[in-house]
């Protein structure tokens, strides 16, 4: 079925309507599992700003100041959102790698059905496990040490990244190298096997051939070798359908490869920028220097800067891209957590020139909470669209590059929907924490999902075609979503463009 889409949607084979049809369908798949996580991540997020939950991080703004606090919580949010993608997508490649390295992937077909089924799977868990696993270490670890606690694990998982980076793809290496000697031989088999048997073949189309020219020579008949001509194109269409068939499984290989050494790369660099942005202001404030004004004035410097180096890189990468929005996104965080507490004081001056006074400690705490509370939810959205931004990176290309798009959408929509259930389910075991980070794992596998959307979007032979793909996946995640049109309207655009990326 997926075969036949695939052919139809490439060949244009189909009408306008049935494009618009299809890719509505398609579409309002897509959409309805981004709406779905709506009410889940509001509901956990709500519980994560309560006045318990809040009180840590509340006491610890005086400590790294307003900014500081908006830069480390937003540095964190997208740091654990790009790990999390990133394990699940090198879990994924693992299984997909073993998968095409044994027996199992025989035929070396790329529309094998347990290929992209096991792989999405694994992903899919691995995301969500890591999101839940750096959900439940970040929360042990504010209400234990507090934000500078917070602080320096960052910081020490910032400088053991690129080491393990280097680690990691020598392990992998190794790993392959290990993979190969079984594989080989298998091959080497497979092949003398089919040389045998194509001599064999070989020997009697020649005898047949000589026995028919001895019988045309006898008879006097004069031929025009249309016969002969047929059989060595038979042969011919035979040794390139073997050669084409190799081809494939090196090609699948090769991609597997790829995926892994990009995203490695984009795990090990792409936090770096946001990291030092956040320990630059994050120090003034350890050091006592958190409200000066000169703190606004060095991480406002500190993002252009590193976001000039990077953009004039000359050999610019995804994860350059991804880190210069990082530190973008991360800057607004900061300036958001600034102006609710500058908000409150403003406030707190016109009700003294009102007459209703209150005590500097009142006004100070009060700044204190909706600056964490602001800091809070904005980091956690700027989390949420940066998973589902990076799943969308995946399920384009992955759409894109042979899996089929009905597959990828369809199979990572009743993916995502089958962990959402699964982390609800184990919500008391996981805590806000751990059940933060779960449910932004789903949301990244709800992304591999838009993302095949938007391929399909893009890839019809009409306009019906593409407006309708658009507009199922709106319905779909307006529907689902409770109507929740700002956040879907942020949503959208933004996976819609990640999946537009080739990362590779």
């Amino acid at each position: 079925m997926a075969e036949r889409f695939y052919s139809c949607h490439v060949s244009g084979a189909w009408s306008p309507v049935s494009e618009a049809a299809v890719g509505f369908a398609l579409g309002a798949v897509g959409g309805c599992i981004l709406g779905a996580t709506e009410d889940p991540v509001d509901k956990t997020l709500s519980v994560m700003t309560s006045a318990d939950l809040l009180k840590p991080v509340m006491e610890e703004v005086r400590t790294v100041g307003p900014l500081g606090l908006g830069t480390l919580i937003g540095a964190t949010a997208l740091t654990t959102a790009m790990t999390s993608v990133v394990a699940g997508v090198i879990l994924a490649a693992a299984i997909a790698s073993v998968f095409v390295a044994t027996r199992s992937c025989r035929a070396y077909h790329t529309h094998s059905a347990g290929l992209w089924a096991s792989a999405g799977l694994a992903g899919a868990f691995g995301t969500t496990l890591s999101g839940a696993t750096l959900g439940v270490a970040i929360e042990w670890i504010v209400m234990n040490y507090g934000m500078v606690g917070l602080l320096w694990a960052l910081s020490i998982f910032s400088i053991l990244k690129p080491p393990l980076h280097f680690a990691f793809k020598f392990l992998w290496k190794q790993g392959e190298a290990c993979c190969t000697p079984e594989s080989t031989v298998w091959v080497r088999e497979r092949k003398q096997i089919k040389n045998k048997k194509l001599k064999r073949m070989e020997r009697r189309q020649r005898m047949a051939r000589i026995a028919h020219w001895i019988l045309t020579l006898e008879n006097g008949e004069n031929t025009s070798g249309m016969e002969h001509m047929t059989m060595w194109a038979a042969e011919r269409r035979q040794r390139e359908e073997m050669e084409r068939k190799k081809m494939e499984h090196r090609t699948i290989q090769d991609w597997i490869n790829t995926v892994v050494v990009k995203h490695v790369d984009f795990l090990a660099f792409s936090g770096i920028p946001v990291t030092v942005v956040a320990i630059v202001t994050s120090g003034f404030g350890v050091f006592g220097y958190g409200g000066h004004k000169s703190v606004f004035i060095v991480l406002l410097a500190s993002v252009t800067i590193i976001a000039f180096l990077l953009l004039n890189s000359s050999d610019f990468k995804f994860w350059m891209l991804v880190g210069c929005m990082g530190m973008l996104a991360t800057f607004v965080i900061a300036l958001l957590t600034l102006h609710a507490g500058q908000v409150v004081a403003t406030t707190a001056m016109k009700m003294r020139e009102a007459g209703q006074s209150h005590s500097r400690e009142q006004i100070s705490a009060h700044m204190n909470y909706e600056s964490s509370l602001e800091a809070l939810n904005a980091a956690f959205f700027v989390a949420k669209l940066c998973q589902l931004g990076l799943g969308a990176a995946v399920g384009g290309p992955l759409a894109r590059q042979a899996a089929g798009e009905s597959k990828v959408i369809v199979g990572a929509a009743l993916v995502a929907g089958g962990l959402l259930v699964g982390v609800e389910a184990l919500a008391p075991v996981l805590g806000e924490g751990g059940k933060a980070g779960a449910l932004l794992g789903v949301v990244g596998a709800a992304g591999v999902s838009l993302g095949a959307v938007a391929a399909v979007a893009g890839q019809w032979s009409s306009w019906p075609g593409t407006l309708g793909t658009l507009a199922g996946l709106v319905f779909g995640a307006l529907s689902m979503g409770k109507w929740h049109i700002v956040n879907i309207g942020l949503q959208v655009p933004v996976a819609y463009v990640f999946a537009m990326i080739n990362p590779f």
